[in-house]
């Protein structure tokens, strides 16, 4: 055991390695960014090492990119993630839009145009009946039925 420990204090960029790994490992698990951080400045590390660099500053460096990771780069990439409500695709796109009802509208039924398309469309609430020509907001999609609400103007 003592030759091991040996090697890895003659290697010690295998262990800043081995600990970016682990890191990666973890950020798997938790996909949260913080591990593929830490897991940056452990390669740091290992680049300071390999520098020939002595183990504090490895270690001083490593905390350093991690600190510089966690607070600039993850707010930028978490923020490239996340998919604005204005790009919404399908039938996702259609809530909040406005129609206008073409054969009345209750909860059991009727139609409505929607975004140049004709939709079988109920009334939300289930009580409401709305007559042709008038204007309705679109409040949920129920796969394809619109369930609608009075108001809004046609778009």
């Amino acid at each position: 055991m003592q030759g091991f420990w040996d090697w890895l204090g003659d290697n010690e960029w295998s262990a800043w390695l081995g600990l970016a790994f682990i890191f990666g490992i973890v950020e798997t698990t938790t996909v949260d960014l913080v591990f593929l951080m830490l897991a940056a400045g452990a390669v740091s590390g290992a680049v300071a090492s390999i520098a020939g660099l002595p183990f504090v500053a490895q270690t001083l460096i490593a905390i350093g990119v991690s600190v510089i990771m966690i607070g600039f780069v993850r707010p930028i990439a978490k923020r490239h993630l996340r998919v604005p409500t204005s790009v919404r695709t399908g039938a996702a796109a259609l809530v909040g839009q406005s129609a206008v009802v073409l054969e009345r509208v209750d909860g059991d039924g009727g139609r409505i145009k929607l975004a140049g398309e004709v939709w079988t469309a109920r009334s939300f609430d289930g009580r409401t009946v709305i007559e042709p020509g008038d204007n309705v907001d679109v409040i949920e999609i129920d796969g394809a039925t619109a369930l609608v609400f009075p108001g809004g103007e046609p778009m």
